[in-house]
């Protein structure tokens, strides 16, 4: 396959894990917010990145010994910002909703993280100025910014289309009430976006760990597949383990004001749920939450190899998840019984995003090779 098809193939497949992560916490009962987010955090921040690096990267504890030690560090403390940002995206749906929360995050979300990773370039932010000018020199870079403009555009559209929506769906005097506190959510969601971009700048820092696992991992495969292609994953130990510090101190000091730690182990008597059934659709939000970064080192990787703008990657990623994620609301019915200006509003950030996520591959294709 052509690199630049598997490298938007593999950023589709992230994407689309992306996108369904938070459709099983809809089934959780009877447990608190912080059971769900300490349990599928476990897995998708602690375990499965350790695992996935010794399964998949040649040598990995090779790998950790000699890869820079400033290298690791940062990006553990870039992860541990980018857990503050999951927890504050995580109270900012209970003021404004998921669909404002969302747009707005993911918005500013991708400015922040393709920005840094433009800027930071090969040297550090010390040459941002060479960096940037490089990146304007390269054949396509007008397409590639005019692919991102759009995208955010689209997603804005997107987080209006969704505010509408939930008006349609919110009584009068609901929306009264939740007039008083959308202060504090959009506070929350600016608070959310700067720092989920932090995660992408996160990747950035580490990418001295993947160059590294790559040469470790050179004439070698796994499963059939060129082991170097797995680089990526040796990242995620460190961007992800920070992440889990912050989530997961938030989450005890939850459980220990309200006194609900037990329930992890044990539901109330007569309550109408399953604890298997809240264990396994926590795991699967893990594993989801997991795959699409799993697959985006796979996307990170193939753009690397025909040398097109590697910086779009987090951009490509972030118009990806918020377009199948609305996609994937469409096809679960959550836009039935909406007014028609809501239904044009959510065609037209339907269009744009796809707009822009075209314009960003044809921007990768002209640059590719430069």
């Amino acid at each position: 396959m052509n690199p630049l098809a598997a490298s938007i193939l593999f950023h589709a497949i992230g994407a689309t894990s992306a996108a369904f992560c938070y459709v099983p916490q809809k089934k959780v009962r009877n447990w608190s917010w912080q059971s769900y987010w300490l349990t599928q955090a476990s897995f998708c921040w602690l375990l499965l990145p350790i695992a996935g690096a010794f399964l998949t990267v040649p040598n990995f504890w090779s790998v950790v010994q000699e890869a820079p030690r400033d290298v690791m560090v940062r990006t553990f403390l870039l992860g541990m910002a980018y857990g503050i940002g999951g927890t504050a995206f995580g109270m900012a749906i209970r003021y404004v909703g998921f669909s404002i929360t969302y747009a707005m995050a993911i918005g500013i979300s991708t400015v922040v993280g393709t920005a840094y990773a433009i800027l930071k370039g090969d040297n550090g932010l010390a040459h941002a100025g060479d960096h940037l000018e490089a990146f304007l020199a390269k054949t396509g870079s007008g397409w590639v910014l005019f692919g991102i403009a759009t995208g955010i555009v689209g997603i804005v559209f997107c987080g209006i289309a969704g505010r509408w929506k939930e008006r349609d769906h919110t009584p009068a005097a609901q929306q009264a009430a939740g007039a008083r506190i959308a202060i504090i959510g959009l506070l929350l969601c600016v608070v959310a976006g700067v720092l989920s971009g932090v995660y992408g700048m996160a990747l950035t820092e580490g990418a001295p760990i993947a160059r590294l696992a790559e040469q470790h991992a050179e004439g070698r495969t796994i499963l059939g597949v060129d082991a170097a292609t797995f680089g990526g994953n040796a990242i995620y130990p460190f961007s992800n383990t920070g992440a889990f510090l912050t989530t997961a101190l938030y989450c005890l000091y939850l459980h220990r004001k309200q006194r609900t730690f037990g329930e992890i182990f044990s539901l109330p008597a007569g309550a109408e749920a399953s604890l298997g059934r809240n264990w396994s659709l926590s795991i699967l939000t893990g594993c989801l939450w997991y795959g699409q970064f799993f697959f985006y080192g796979f996307g990170a990787f193939f753009i690397l190899k025909v040398k097109g703008f590697e910086q779009t990657c987090w951009a490509i990623h972030m118009i990806l998840s918020i377009l199948l994620g609305t996609l994937i609301g469409v096809a679960l019915k959550e836009w039935k019984g909406c007014r028609p200006r809501t239904h044009a509003m959510l065609a037209l950030a339907v269009a744009l995003l796809i707009a822009g996520k075209l314009l960003l591959d044809y921007g990768n294709y002209l640059g590719q090779g430069q």
